[in-house]
């Protein structure tokens, strides 16, 4: 039987949930995986209610900041939040769950900033989040997916030229993205659809942007290369609103 597994940065839970959209997208798909990015809350300031789904939170200490959830219908062997690494795991951006034949995580990845303040820091996180993947992977395959806040090609987002040096398109963010790949991992939408254009998860607010589909693909589901045989579908559901970011899926075998 297929798993359907669904990631989502909701850009605050909160409202994200006050229009609605998000209970109908996740009724009307049923994913036995649910992880979310920028819930944007502390513990306690919503309940959701999931019947049949587990739910694992994590929380940054700055408060209406960054923030990941995961809502699962199999209960996992093991749960761990971070990375275990200080500097890195005051902004809940990172769940690990464990099943029998894989690690899953929701992960949602720093942002360089608009003055590429945090671009530095961004590096040092991509370097020990590899670092945490490739660790687990020697006990099983690993699926991540999130916000990775990149996009990895000029097919992967409307305006390459003018981007060039822009948060979420420098060398630098991209060139992480190769060293992910040469690790031997799959960028699943990519291994299904690799030269389809116009394919974007997020779209800026300005400019009517999501109107005239002038996006970025910066939302993933990455596998380990061994999952291969196992990818059935990768899929972005481009008209569920409620988020400047739309959810994008994985269907496994």
């Amino acid at each position: 039987m297929s798993k359907k597994l669904i990631s989502w940065n909701v850009n605050g839970l909160r409202a994200c949930v006050s229009k609605n959209e998000f209970y109908e997208f996740i009724e009307k798909e049923q994913p036995d995986f649910l992880g979310l990015q920028e819930t944007k809350l502390q513990e306690g300031q919503i309940e959701i209610d999931l019947p049949g789904y587990h739910q694992y939170w994590n929380y940054a200490e700055k408060k209406g900041y960054s923030g990941t959830a995961i809502f699962v219908k199999e209960e996992p062997l093991s749960v761990s939040y971070g990375l275990g690494i200080e500097e890195h795991d005051h902004e809940g951006r990172v769940i690990t769950l464990e099943y029998p034949d894989y690690f899953v995580i929701t992960v949602y990845v720093p942002n360089a900033k608009e003055d590429l303040s945090r671009l530095e820091y961004r590096m040092k996180w991509e370097d020990d989040f590899l670092s945490y993947v490739k660790k687990l992977e020697e006990k099983k395959p690993v699926i991540y997916c999130g916000d990775l806040n990149v996009a990895h090609k000029e097919i992967d987002l409307k305006n390459p030229k003018t981007n060039r040096h822009h948060a979420g398109f420098t060398d630098e963010e991209r060139s992480k993205f190769d060293a992910v790949m040469n690790a031997d991992m799959t960028d699943t939408f990519r291994f299904f659809y690799p030269d389809l254009e116009g394919a974007y998860s997020w779209w800026s607010y300005r400019f009517h942007a999501r109107e005239k589909n002038a996006g970025w693909r910066i939302d993933y589901f990455v596998t380990s290369k061994v999952l291969d045989d196992r990818l059935e579908d990768a899929v972005i559901y481009k008209d569920v609103h409620g988020s400047d970011h739309c959810p994008v899926g994985l269907i496994l075998k």
